[in-house]
């Protein structure tokens, strides 16, 4: 009886903690969206805590009617789906092979793919890359250098390697391809780790800006990050809201920021529903077999 008094307090205490940690990290946000759905004197006055004071929606109006974050997040979708699609088959292209043992320089491979995540040639010799590639200002600055994670594809090979081989003989004997069982068999059996670093490689994209800040002049190829970026650092309003002058309905700069911080955060928040039950099953993927 007192053990499982134990292991319910126990329990209690660890929900309590996940309850605490949980609601430390929605504080931020609840704020933000709380600021940009707040009327200009609220904001000025700091009454603005978690909870909208006065609702105002002037600031969304202000970001929606703002043609190039408009522009600039119909790019990031675009350009996030394209970077996102590669990478996978890339990632997918490398690491099945790295799964037979009879594949010769496989441990040299390896050992490659390993060496790059702990040492690089830093952002100089890319820098170099890229412009003598002649890939700045360009999408392919912001897709090519990171089309494979190799952390990642350690993951993906680590859980190749764990389907049986007596699903990919039965194939060989039915005739199958290495690439027809690669698409009939594995990658069927392997959704909730391809949803899994799909999602990993999508939220790594969407939040990226360092590239485009050092890639990309040209301000129709801006990521909405790195649109968010200039707005924070400068302080400054978007052009659609220096055009109304010193109109005193006009959003003050911090509801401005908040509203455009939401604005590109709640389109990346509705993909995790879509992917929740692959997920969950592929977080721990990779780290049962070595």
């Amino acid at each position: 009886m007192k053990i499982g008094r134990m292991e319910k307090l126990f329990d209690g205490l660890i929900i309590a903690i996940v309850a605490a940690a949980s609601f430390l990290a929605l504080v931020p946000i609840l704020h933000l969206a709380s600021v940009s759905l707040s009327s200009n004197a609220a904001i000025l006055s700091n009454k603005v805590t978690v909870f909208p004071v006065e609702w105002s929606t002037m600031a969304y109006q202000t970001v929606f009617r703002d043609v190039k974050m408009i522009n600039s997040l119909l790019f990031t979708i675009m350009l996030v789906v394209l970077f996102t699609v590669i990478c996978m088959v890339m990632t997918i292209c490398a690491a099945y092979p790295l799964t037979k043992k009879h594949l010769k320089g496989r441990d040299a491979f390896l050992l490659m793919i390993v060496f790059t995540m702990f040492f690089s040639g830093g952002l100089i010799p890319e820098y170099l890359l890229v412009k003598t590639m002649k890939l700045t200002n360009s999408i392919w600055a912001l897709v090519l250098p990171g089309m494979v994670n190799a952390f990642y594809l350690i993951i993906l090979k680590t859980f190749f390697s764990s389907i049986p081989d007596e699903l990919e003989e039965s194939a060989r004997i039915d005739g199958s391809s290495h690439f027809g069982t690669l698409i009939r068999i594995v990658l069927p059996l392997s959704l909730p780790v391809l949803a899994t670093l799909s999602l990993f490689y999508a939220v790594g994209r969407w939040n990226g800006f360092m590239d485009a800040l050092f890639y990309i002049t040209n301000q129709d190829l801006y990521p909405i990050q790195l649109k968010l970026y200039q707005l924070v650092i400068s302080n400054q309003m978007s052009d659609a809201t220096a055009t109304e002058g010193m109109n005193s309905l006009a959003p003050v700069p911090e509801s401005l920021k908040a509203a455009s911080i939401m604005f590109a955060t709640i389109p990346i928040l509705l993909v995790y529903p879509w992917l929740q039950r692959y997920f969950i099953s592929g977080m721990m993927i990779g780290a049962v077999k070595g």
